[in-house]
């Protein structure tokens, strides 16, 4: 395992990043952990379980990218016979017998930059928020099949040193979605991302409330929007999908609930009106049930799949929102924002979101 180091970034973690750390003991690997401001005891946790912390300077703008790239840099600097890096969040424990298969498969795959597996959250009964985001996790989405060649991966996933440090690392720059932003500079220089069907890690997105699931909407859908306006919307975009059904819900949908409407009115009176408007009201509720079929067994069926159904159709709303906001910023030439959905501690008041 000595070709192998680990990067894990967080902050105020608490209990999660215990967790992740412990995951990764017995296993005689370096690990770096980035700190980006905590404000409880995560910097001492992590030097009592003998790990190097990197005090992230908060002066500069915040992004995980950022915290990446400068655990990455002090990686090498204490073991700079590394050839694999694990990027981990500090909610992410690691799975048995992920990091020798990870490493297998890119020893195996020379032109394989990127190699990573399923996540799935350690506490989905916790709320409905939780469920969503382990339903969501390992669907077959854009940026991968279940086992086989991928688009994107997400902040677990375990890359090759010498593909990482050709491309520059991370952006910086980029305030959500900086994984799937490493990977197309990557398969644009030759590289390749896999996914396989393994179990990877174990994910804490402790979203409780309903405000934290609203604003992790709102950070997906300006993320998304970044990564399309740098490169395009092409059919290999993994955030087209998104962004299309994101506009026609949240903003499609409301004009022509008010433009049929008003028509009807002008043509058919009050009746025509209310008819029409009564119509196309429906619409959503159609798509509902259409999402809730599709995820039947994975959501849990009755109440659990309905469920999923109308937070996956209002959360378009919130996702146009944060699209709304990126082109506001694009206008007024202000650099992406960072936009965080959890809370220190559950219950907390969320502070410093949005720097």
């Amino acid at each position: 395992m000595s070709a192998i180091g680990v990067v894990a970034i967080g902050r105020n973690e608490g209990q999660r990043l215990r967790r992740c750390l412990e995951s990764l003991d017995g296993h005689g690997l370096t690990v770096v952990y980035v700190d980006s401001g905590s404000t409880d005891d995560s910097v001492a946790l992590a030097r009592s379980l003998g790990v190097e912390v990197v005090d992230l300077d908060m002066s500069t703008p915040f992004t995980a990218a950022r915290a990446r790239n400068a655990g990455f840099e002090r990686l090498l600097q204490i073991d700079p016979g590394v050839r694999f890096v694990q990027f981990l969040d500090g909610d992410c424990e690691v799975a048995d017998g992920w990091l020798e298969r990870a490493r297998g498969e890119l020893e195996d795959q020379p032109r394989v930059a990127i190699i990573f597996g399923l996540r799935r959250e350690r506490f989905p009964e916790r709320s409905l928020y939780n469920r969503m985001a382990d339903i969501e996790w390992n669907m077959p989405m854009a940026w991968g099949t279940p086992d086989g060649t991928a688009q994107a991966c997400g902040g677990d996933a375990m890359i090759r040193a010498e593909a990482f440090r050709s491309v520059g690392g991370y952006d910086p720059t980029v305030p959500a979605g900086e994984e799937p932003e490493l990977c197309r500079r990557l398969q644009r220089a030759g590289w390749m991302v896999v996914r396989v069907d393994a179990s990877m890690t174990w994910h804490d997105a402790a979203m409780l409330r309903f405000r934290q699931w609203a604003r992790r909407q709102f950070r997906t859908g300006y993320g998304g929007l970044d990564f399309t306006t740098r490169f395009g919307r092409g059919g290999d975009n993994p955030f087209r999908s998104q962004i299309r059904s994101a506009r026609i819900w949240g903003l499609g949908w409301p004009l022509a609930l008010l433009v049929g409407a008003a028509g009807a009115g002008m043509l058919g009176g009050p009746i025509a009106r209310s008819s029409a408007a009564g119509l196309i009201a429906l619409a959503p509720c159609v798509q509902v049930a259409r999402i809730a079929a599709r995820n039947w067994s994975r959501a849990g069926g009755g109440r659990g799949a309905l469920a999923y159904g109308m937070l996956a159709v209002v959360g378009k709303g919130f996702q146009m929102a944060g699209q709304l906001l990126y082109i506001r910023d694009r206008l007024v030439g202000r650099h992406a924002r960072l936009i965080e959905y959890k809370f220190t501690t559950p219950g907390a008041r969320q502070t410093a979101s949005i720097p």
